[in-house]
Parts: C-alpha cells; structure tokens; sequence
C-alpha cells in the first residue's frame, strides 16, 4: 500500500507564502516523477509544477518566477515553495508521484488527497 499525504495548505494574504510537503510511504521501490497539480472552484485541474527523479522541472507560466518545486528522495517527499500568492492560486493542491511498489511490474500514478490553499486580496 502506497500513500501521498499533503501538508501545509492554509489561509494567506496576497503576498505572502506557503510551502505545501507531500511524503510518500509504503512499500515503496522507486518514485519517478512528482509534482503538484490544482483545482480551482469550476475550473480543471491543472498542472502547476513537476520535477524529475533527477531534479529537471517544469512549471506553468502563471506560476513560473513566483513557485519552486523541489524534492528529497531520502525521505520520498516533494515540496512546493509558493511565493509572491495571489488570490487566483486560490485552489485545492495535490500531490501526484509515479510509484514502483513491491510486487508490482509497473509505476503507477498515486494521489494525494488534497490541501486546501486561500489567497486573501
């Protein structure tokens, strides 16, 4: 059994900054890729940044200057530094990660469940 728990959501001015954390655990062999997706009230869920096992990222230009992400592999967890907020990050953020487990013959594609971000104007 794997699982993605999220931390660090909450309620921010404009301005201001976050840093949401994702760890992985289980029976865990090998993460490939992680990264941070969001929904917004009504809207898709979109993809706001990912980083490779090997630390090569990419971001959405409506947060590319502002957003860091970043990892550690000893502790299977993915960070995102969230800087310069505005009230339009507004959103519910998840962690995604591709996940070797024991036993299975291929990664597969795991969830968080969600933290909730507030951006106050």
């Amino acid at each position: 059994q794997v699982q993605l728990v999220e931390s660090g959501g909450g309620l921010v001015q404009a301005g201001g900054s976050l840093r949401l954390s994702c760890a992985a655990s289980g029976r865990i062999v090998s993460i490939n890729a992680m990264g941070w997706y969001r929904q917004a009230p009504g809207k898709q869920r979109e993809l706001v940044a990912a980083i490779t096992s090997g630390g090569d990222t990419s971001y959405a230009d409506s947060v590319k200057g502002r957003f860091t992400i970043s990892r550690d592999n000893a502790k299977n967890t993915v960070y995102l530094q969230m800087n310069g907020l505005k009230p339009e990050d507004t959103a519910v953020y998840y962690c995604n990660a591709d996940i070797l487990s024991f036993g299975a013959y291929f990664p597969r594609t795991y969830w968080g469940q969600g933290t909730q971000v507030t951006v106050s104007s």
